[in-house]
């Protein structure tokens, strides 16, 4: 059976899992969801996926739900230590930057991108100052570092740099910040990169 991604071509969390197939060399067949029309919402995908989100991943009886979960699949059954390493301390540095991508950068990037592409009603002005928050945090960590953590590309950096790098999409630009911006520069030009809409 080959394995399938549930997939939105506009969506930073469905987009950091084909990021890391095309890394990774991951075949993978891209079933392309109609988000208007509500799709992930009904069957076949609600029973798949029964909060009705997208990315869905399906490796023949595994499906997995949330990107970041996805991530920690391939990476550890196709990138090896490289990617996601097993020790407690790495793993650790790794997984705390999920949370970010998780928690900060989806309640400031990817909410305010939202609001200004998608037209979500929630309070823009407040998802903007926790955008600029993360850069400035980001910025000062990527200051003397070229990757989040480990000396190397992570998945950690596959989760955070989607909504960073389309941030200007929600009025949040990574530009202002020199390390954020040369961070994304570096992920770009990773063998095997492909890119998303507004990237």
């Amino acid at each position: 059976m080959v394995m399938k991604l549930y997939d939105f071509d506009l969506s930073g969390n469905c987009y950091k899992v084909r990021l890391l197939c095309a890394l990774l060399n991951v075949p993978v067949d891209f079933v392309p969801v109609d988000l208007k029309s509500g799709a992930h919402k009904r069957s076949p995908l609600i029973d798949l996926n029964a909060f009705g989100q997208i990315p869905i991943f399906e490796d023949n009886e595994l499906i997995l739900r949330d990107s970041h979960a996805i991530l920690v699949y391939i990476a550890r059954k196709w990138g090896g230590e490289a990617w996601l390493p097993t020790d407690a301390g790495s793993m650790a540095l790794v997984t705390q930057w999920l949370m970010v991508a998780e928690n900060e950068i989806s309640r400031g990037q990817a909410d305010a991108r939202r609001h200004d592409k998608f037209g979500a009603q929630l309070d823009v002005v407040e998802a903007r100052e926790k955008a600029t928050r993360v850069l400035s945090i980001m910025d000062k960590h990527l200051a003397d570092r070229d990757w989040l953590v480990l000396d190397r590309p992570t998945i950690a950096d596959i989760a955070c740099m989607p909504y960073v790098a389309v941030g200007w999409e929600g009025g949040v630009p990574f530009d202002p910040y020199p390390a954020v911006a040369a961070w994304v520069g570096r992920i770009k030009k990773l063998p095997h990169f492909v890119g998303m809409p507004g990237m």
